[in-house]
């Protein structure tokens, strides 16, 4: 894993991820993504989707990024 710095992301750092991830959601996902990305504990599953999983009837349980769409 070459590159990462092995701390966790300043408040800086986890808003510029933020605003990142909205941009991808905007112009990268069309219907769904799904990354697998490997850490020091093992490999972590992300998927992205424009829907929600089956069987969830509710957004309640998802924590909204606090950033805006860009116009």
């Amino acid at each position: 894993m070459s590159g990462v710095s092995g701390r966790a992301l300043s408040d800086g750092e986890l808003q510029t991820f933020w605003k990142l991830l909205q941009r991808v959601c905007d112009y990268e996902v069309d219907q769904w993504a799904n990354w697998k990305v490997e850490t020091q504990h093992g490999p972590v599953y992300v998927t992205v989707s424009r829907a929600l999983p089956p069987g969830l009837v509710s957004d309640e349980a998802y924590f909204s990024l606090p950033v805006k769409p860009e116009q």
